[in-house]
């Protein structure tokens, strides 16, 4: 626990006991876009391990995106979420990351602006702390009185109740961040707001939340910021080493409940 390991990461979750992770927040170097140090990753054994490692309850949340080749788009995201389901896990929401800074390409398509987010539980979630936002028109009163058909035909049900608008409502599943970061020697930095957006989401404080192509190591360092534990795996000791490099600055709140009332804000 809390510990960045080098290693392959079926390999290396192969040694451990099951149902032993909380959480899990990764994004595979999906279809070859960008070179990873030179190394390939093998999904099933590596989805296979994920399903053993989780803990009844317990969420993989899957960011990946597809590539484009001679036209089509590939659907490695679709026949990955469908992989994970025949493993037992519940496809629990199909969530999009929006890209605020998309880059322009020139081909006969809409621009590309976004990335799936699969959520997999295994079994229901036990855990949701959901992002808030605020609503409009908050404190006012509406009343519930409507005309709604039911089965038969000319059947109809009324109800009749005043409300009172709520001050927040739960954010919807799609979710809007800046891509890239700078500074950072890796090909593909994860967003650290979309990772602490899942952990404070899927995850309570003193869980553990494991990356097992941890990269540069966002979702560790977002984990210890949010009063997490952490284990990441990566093949390369190169990105280990940034990794834990940037962990090992990485500050943990000082009042775990106080950060997480306003991080979601």
């Amino acid at each position: 626990m809390n510990e960045i390991i080098t290693g392959n990461c079926a390999n290396v979750m192969s040694t451990w006991e099951p149902d032993c992770i909380d959480l899990t927040v990764t994004s595979p170097p999906y279809d070859n876009l960008r070179d990873y140090e030179g190394y390939h990753f093998d999904f099933e054994a590596i989805a296979a391990q994920l399903w053993r490692v989780t803990k009844p309850g317990g969420v993989v949340v899957w960011v990946v995106g597809d590539a484009t080749v001679n036209g089509s788009e590939t659907g490695t995201s679709f026949r990955q979420a469908l992989h994970f389901m025949e493993l037992g896990f519940n496809l629990h929401d199909t969530m999009i990351y929006r890209k605020k800074n998309f880059i322009p390409l020139t081909h006969k398509r809409y621009e590309q602006e976004f990335e799936y987010m699969f959520v997999l539980s295994k079994g229901t979630v036990n855990t949701f702390n959901p992002r808030m936002v605020p609503t409009n028109g908050s404190g006012m009163k509406q009343n519930l009185s409507r005309k709604g058909y039911g089965f038969k035909e000319g059947a109809y049900r009324r109800r009749n109740e005043d409300v009172i608008t709520k001050s927040e409502k739960q954010h919807g599943n799609i979710f809007s961040y800046s891509c890239g970061a700078s500074g950072i020697d890796h090909p593909a930095p994860f967003n650290e707001l979309l990772a602490r957006d899942h952990i404070v989401s899927w995850s309570n404080p003193g869980d553990t939340v494991l990356d097992p192509m941890c990269g540069s190591g966002t979702t560790l360092k977002m984990a210890v910021q949010t009063g997490r534990n952490y284990i990441g795996i990566d093949i390369s000791e190169k990105y280990c080493e940034i990794a834990r490099k940037r962990v090992a600055i990485a500050q943990p709140p000082l009042f775990v409940s106080d950060m997480q009332a306003n991080a979601l804000g």
